[in-house]
């Protein structure tokens, strides 16, 4: 999320473009090949180059690999890649236990015991979820740093029930970026910057930007990021990949550092539909401990692959974002391309304004979030065994230690959340009426009058340069917030590229509206096949 963005244009609409150099940024980049490469100059020698689950599962199935042996090769890709080489920055720590646990989903499958489709796949962890074993939680933040939960997420524990293997944590905006309003995305004082693995000195966006680049370089088979408004789908977006923002409910959000309980989902970041359907549903369920997940009863479904067809777009009807169409952005011919390909599929595509309707309700979802994340934070560092024990100890321990946790940024926004007053403010309870539930109006609306099956449009510009001086620069059209603020499943699937960048295209719907999402998204991304891996293209240096 780019809080600088909304300060600057008094609107959360642009948060998914967060955009990032160090010093001058090239336009015309470094373009040297591997000695392996395919038409796209992606590096294909590793074994498991692009590789998917299911892709997995059958060389697990046929003896080909084990589950030690693939966790093994992403274990080596992180040191090649993320560590050396281009040095990419996504990985914050790896699992002392993934090989152990590698071991013990080989044995259950030589017993004759399969867990589903999940079963021995290594994944990656968003570093501001808890995992209840020798790696920390720490949302970036050296305040936290050493900090081990006692217990998983619910999503963990139900992942490893899926037979998923927690491969290692992934770097992130510290704090999910909602520290300072000149933030820079996809650094952590206790992480540093995260680099782009399409070219190195653009941003990966954020929060979710080590999950995203992580993915995207395939140094992990499938990964987790977690979103309050554009933190999956940006990142998604700027790495080439196929990011799920659920509908708030469909996943639990206990364990996981909070910003807003209105607001906050974790969901799939994957390099294709099917692996992100394969991962939404063994994760999904009521928590006790989450009480939002109650609505989700009847609601969810243990299998979202049973809705991945390719003819899927035929008789569908969707909107696209009329503001969208129009402008300077470089990323408006892909979406006029992918609207002529989804009639050509068979969809009618008609006009709409989304935008027009939510942008007026940036400022009252600012003042939730400020709201909601002095409460949450204060709430899961009460029980939490950090060092710190509430948001004034975190701005304290920042203060004191502010060469090395402050060295870019400050922390306006931790400072104006924790000098409000609790959750029963009218102020507060005003905003929330506006934001949420006058996004859930807006989309419901325009889905009803237009008999819309989803709205779609462009999720986020070309990553611009990473600066950590000036932070996080902007423009050009985003669809985050809608979605967000209504709490409502929000798909982005490639969509093309500009300059060598990747561009998403959105795909918005109603609550709990998941499968009918998949089922247009798969059918695009069949359809138009725009997903090419990275090539970790150095800056210009002429």
């Amino acid at each position: 999320m780019n809080r600088r963005i909304f300060l600057r244009n008094g609107s959360l609409a642009g948060l998914a473009l967060s955009t990032v150099s160090l010093g001058a940024c090239s336009t015309t980049p470094n373009n040297n090949q591997p000695e392996e490469a395919d038409a796209d100059g992606a590096d294909t020698s590793f074994e498991l180059h692009e590789a998917t689950a299911t892709d997995l599962q059958e060389k697990m199935k046929s003896g080909q690999l084990t589950a030690r042996r693939i966790t093994e090769l992403y274990l080596q890709r992180i040191e090649q890649l993320d560590k050396a080489g281009p040095k990419l920055n996504s990985v914050i720590e790896t699992n002392p236990d993934a090989l152990k646990l590698a071991d013990q989903l080989d044995q259950e499958r030589k017993n004759g015991k399969l867990r589903g489709p999940l079963h021995g796949i290594p994944v990656l962890i968003k570093d501001n979820i808890d995992t209840a074993d020798q790696q920390q939680t720490t949302a970036g933040s050296l305040a936290l740093a050493g900090h081990k939960a006692q217990q998983d997420a619910f999503i963990i524990k139900k992942l490893r029930e899926a037979g998923a293997i927690v491969l290692g944590k992934t770097n992130l905006s510290e704090w999910a970026n909602f520290r300072s309003t000149r933030s820079t995305s996809g650094w952590s004082s206790r992480g540093g910057q995260t680099k782009n693995p399409y070219i190195l000195d653009r941003t990966p966006s954020g929060s979710s930007a080590g999950s995203g680049a992580a993915a995207s370089a395939n140094l992990c088979a499938l990964a987790i990021g977690t979103e309050t408004d554009g933190s999956i789908v940006s990142p998604a977006s700027c790495s080439g990949l196929v990011g799920i923002k659920p509908t708030v409910g469909l996943w639990s959000r206990s364990g996981i550092i909070p910003i807003s309980a209105t607001q906050d989902t974790a969901g799939p970041m994957t390099r294709t539909v099917r692996d992100a359907a394969i991962l939404l549903g063994p994760l999904a369920g009521e928590d006790a401990a989450d009480a939002v997940t109650k609505e989700s009863a009847g609601k969810t479904q243990p299998d979202y692959t049973t809705f991945l067809d390719p003819n899927g777009l035929k008789g569908k009807r969707l909107g696209v974002e009329k503001g969208h169409l129009k402008g300077a952005s470089d990323a408006i011919p892909l979406l006029k391309q992918a609207v002529e390909l989804l009639k050509a599929q068979g969809a009618t595509v008609v006009e709409v304004e989304v935008e027009k309707l939510t942008d007026p309700l940036g400022e009252a979802e600012y003042d939730v979030l400020l709201y909601e994340f002095k409460d949450g934070v204060n709430k899961y560092l009460a029980t939490a065994g950090a060092g710190v024990k509430t948001l004034t100890d975190v701005i304290r321990f920042n203060t004191e230690n502010k060469a090395k946790a402050m060295p870019f940024f400050q922390q306006e926004i931790l400072e104006a959340s924790d000098k409000l007053e609790g959750l029963e403010s009218a102020k507060y309870q005003a905003a929330l009426r506006k934001s949420h539930q006058g996004a859930r109006t807006a989309i419901d609306t325009v889905l009803r009058e237009n008999k819309l099956d989803g709205l779609v449009a462009i999720t986020n510009a070309p990553a611009r340069c990473i600066d950590l001086i000036n932070g996080d620069s902007g423009g050009g059209p985003g669809f985050s917030s809608p979605a967000a603020m209504a709490g409502y499943p929000h798909i982005t699937v490639p969509m093309g590229q500009v300059h060598g960048l990747p561009v998403g295209l959105s795909f918005v719907g109603g609550a709990y509206q998941e499968g009918p999402l998949l089922t247009l998204a798969y059918a695009y991304e069949q359809a138009s096949k725009k997903r090419t891996a990275p090539t970790f293209k150095a800056p210009f240096v002429g």
